[in-house]
């Protein structure tokens, strides 16, 4: 059941977006609160006083509220608000103009708003022509959103309003609804479990405006705090330096600059932990001294003296008791045997491997190739993939060694 649930629908311009009024009456059915966004579009093919009427909320399709007997009413569609509202987004169906502004962040219209501003899981159904879901075009908006965490609901085969047979069919609204009750009920063995992760780089300064660092963009972090915690886990994400943001809101987020100052956070949240997925790629020297102020360029040569970060994964698997401690190990050679040695000296239970020798790996995509090494010696190792894909593999590998 899906009782207390918050649940908003989109429902863009498409002849499936009469599946829209069966899907809001299945979450209904399944205790969800629901409201509905539309595009001006969909109105074209259903009308919002019926989704009104089955989501038993006012139905928002435009930035300012129109009354039918009064014109504009003189309030505005709180976007903001909304995006905030919902514990899952799913909009159903997505055409592909709207997958495409998805990807652009085109805000032409009040759902795009809401997509724009919203921190919950999103989900898309799309549903088109045939010709035009296999288009390049689309095909490469569906790749792109799944690497942003956009939870894709695959069409299904069949005869399209075109008269043509072929993948394109919106999934049915009981499929749908089905798989948003999964996903909040599925039992999960992170459900409740306390988790540490690390992410980003970490900065050693030099000066007040150099720095050591790395091309680590705390990509995979973010998205690991993400899944865990949409798994129900209660998740304490340590990341350095990064653009990047969590979209759950319930992720305890500490920023670090420096490899102590991580060290630091670790240590703080260690006992606590039962779980600790230790991605971050922390600076391995430090400058022995920082200077206080900037250092002119003065000289044809500036010598530093570099010393030794503490090593953060290597203290967590010595002070490790019962919990399940995951690290990363990015090899430019030797890739198994150094992986293998660092699975053992660290005393981890799962070291997650990848190479700079593949393309597409490595720091910055939003793919990556990697292999999970255990002690046992048993090697899982993976095609490229999204590294949304790859991170919620490596999740269910934990799941499963869980007891």
């Amino acid at each position: 059941m899906l009782t207390g649930k918050k649940i908003l629908v989109g429902v863009t311009g498409s002849i499936a977006a009469y599946k829209s009024a069966l899907l809001v009456r299945e979450l209904i059915k399944l205790g969800a609160q629901v409201r509905v966004v539309m595009t001006d579009s969909a109105k074209e093919f259903i009308t919002p006083l019926t989704l009104a009427t089955l989501s038993k909320n006012s139905v928002a399709v435009d930035f300012l509220k129109k009354s039918d007997q009064n014109g504009f009413e003189g309030e505005w569609e709180n976007h903001v608000e909304l995006g905030l509202w919902g514990d899952l987004f799913i909009i159903a169906p997505a055409s592909a103009n709207t997958l495409s502004k998805m990807v652009s962040g085109t805000c032409d219209n009040l759902l795009m708003a809401v997509y724009l501003s919203s921190k919950c899981p999103v989900w898309i159904a799309p549903a088109m022509d045939l010709d035009m879901f296999q288009h390049f075009s689309t095909q490469e908006n569906l790749t792109k959103l799944r690497s942003k965490n956009i939870h894709v609901i695959e069409p299904q085969s069949g005869e399209l309003a075109s008269g043509l047979e072929g993948k394109g069919r919106m999934e049915e609204p009981e499929v749908i609804a089905a798989l948003i009750d999964e996903h909040f009920n599925k039992p999960s063995k992170l459900r409740g479990k306390k988790i540490i992760i690390t992410g980003g780089p970490t900065y050693e300064a030099i000066d007040p405006v150099r720095f050591i660092g790395n091309h680590s963009s705390g990509k995979t972090g973010v998205i690991l705090a993400d899944a865990c915690a949409d798994r129900g886990a209660i998740v304490t994400l340590v990341t350095g330096p990064t653009h990047q943001r969590t979209k759950n809101p319930k992720v305890n987020v500490v920023s670090v600059t420096s490899a102590n100052e991580m060290m630091e956070a670790v240590q703080k949240n260690w006992e606590a932990a039962e779980v600790g997925i230790f991605s971050a790629a922390v600076a391995d020297y430090r400058p022995e001294q920082s200077a206080p102020e900037k250092i002119k360029k003065k000289d044809e040569s500036l010598q530093l003296n570099l010393v030794k970060n503490p090593d953060i994964l290597k203290w967590a698997g010595q002070n490790k008791r019962n919990q399940y401690l995951v690290g990363f190990a990015l090899e430019t050679e030797n890739e198994l045997e150094n992986g293998k040695k660092k699975l053992i000296n660290k005393n981890l239970d799962l070291l997650v491997l990848n190479s700079l020798r593949d393309s597409g790996a490595g720091f910055g995509h939003d793919t990556n190739k990697v292999s999970f090494i255990k002690p046992n010696n048993k090697i899982t190792s993976f095609e490229l993939d999204q590294k949304v894909v790859l991170m919620n593999n490596l999740l269910d590998q934990i799941e499963f060694d869980l007891p």
